[in-house]
C-alpha cells in the first residue's frame, strides 16, 4: 500500500471509528476472571465490550501464546519463563486459581484458540509482549493473522499494539494494512508535537498511560488523525475523567463500568 493511500485510509478509519467510545477488556474482563483467560474473555464478551486486550509471547516450541508476564510465576501455580516451556508443557499449568479457586482449571490460551472462538464476536487489541525475548515473533504473529485472513483492510477490529515503536515498523512491513497502536508510558515532559508528526506516519493509535491524558493532549492527537485509547482506568472516577478528554477508547479492567 502506498503511503498517501495509507494515509487516506487512516484518516477515514478515524472519522468513522471516533463516533463511539470503545470499550477494550484489559486482559478480559480481569476485574472478575483471571487475565489473559478465555473466561476473562467470555465475561467481556458478556458485558459487551467493543473488543478485548490480549498480551502475546511465544513458547519453545514457536507457539503463540496469551499471558503478560515474560514468567509463569504470577498468574500460573508454576514457575520459570514462558519462553522455556514447550506449548505441551504450557497447557498443563493451572492459570486460574491463583485470582480464585473456583477458576481452578483454567489454562493458557493459544492466539489460535482466541481467534476461533471470538472472531467476528468481538475485537482484538493485540500487545506484542517482550519482542526482546522472542526475535521472530512479528513474523509468526504476521503469519497467524494471514492464515485466519485476519490481515486485511477491511479487517478493522483488529489493531496491533506495542511501547516498541521498531517493532511496529517490522511488523507493518509484514501485514500493511493491520492498524498499529503506540503504547506510551508515564512521562514527565509529556507527548510532544514532534513525536506525534513522526508516530502518525506509521501508527493509528497512540495508547497512553491514562495520567498522561488530558483534553488538550487528546485534541493533539486528533488533529493528527489518530485516535487515543488510554490504559488502564480501574475505578469509576478515572473513567469519568477519560471521557470528559473525549479519548476514542477506555482500556479497563471492568468493562460494565463504561
Amino acid at each position: 500500500m502506498n503511503s498517501l493511500l495509507k494515509k487516506i485510509l487512516q484518516i477515514k478509519q478515524y472519522s468513522t471509528a471516533s463516533q463511539k467510545l470503545q470499550n477494550i477488556a484489559h486482559r478480559g474482563a480481569s476485574g472478575y476472571a483471571p487475565e489473559n483467560t478465555m473466561i476473562s474473555f467470555r465475561k467481556a464478551l458478556e458485558l459487551k465490550a467493543d473488543y478485548i486486550e490480549l498480551d502475546i509471547q511465544m513458547t519453545k516450541d514457536g507457539e503463540i501464546v496469551v499471558i503478560h508476564d515474560a514468567t509463569v510465576d504470577r498468574t500460573t501455580n508454576s514457575t520459570g519463563h514462558v519462553s522455556d516451556f514447550t506449548y505441551e508443557e504450557l497447557k498443563r499449568l493451572d492459570a486460574g486459581e491463583w485470582f480464585h479457586k473456583k477458576f481452578s482449571g483454567q489454562r493458557i490460551p493459544t492466539f489460535q484458540e482466541v481467534i476461533n472462538e471470538f472472531h467476528g464476536k468481538i475485537g482484538f487489541l493485540i500487545e506484542i509482549k517482550h519482542a526482546n525475548l522472542y526475535p521472530a515473533i512479528a513474523e509468526r504473529l504476521a503469519a497467524e493473522l494471514k492464515r485466519n485472513s485476519l490481515d486485511s483492510p477491511g479487517e478493522n477490529k483488529m489493531i496491533i499494539q506495542s511501547f516498541d515503536f521498531e517493532l511496529l515498523e517490522k511488523f507493518n512491513k509484514l501485514a500493511p494494512n493491520v492498524p498499529l497502536g503506540l503504547l506510551v508510558k508515564y512521562r514527565v515532559q509529556g507527548i510532544s508535537n514532534v513525536q506525534l508528526k513522526e508516530w502518525s506516519k506509521l501508527v493509528q493509535y497512540i495508547n497512553p498511560n491514562k495520567a498522561l491524558v488530558t483534553k488538550r493532549l487528546v485534541n493533539k492527537i486528533h488533529s493528527f488523525h489518530m485516535k487515543v485509547m488510554p490504559y488502564t482506568a480501574r475505578d469509576k472516577k478515572a473513567i469519568k475523567a477519560l471521557k470528559q478528554a473525549k479519548v476514542d477508547g477506555i482500556i479497563t479492567d471492568f468493562p460494565d463500568y463504561i
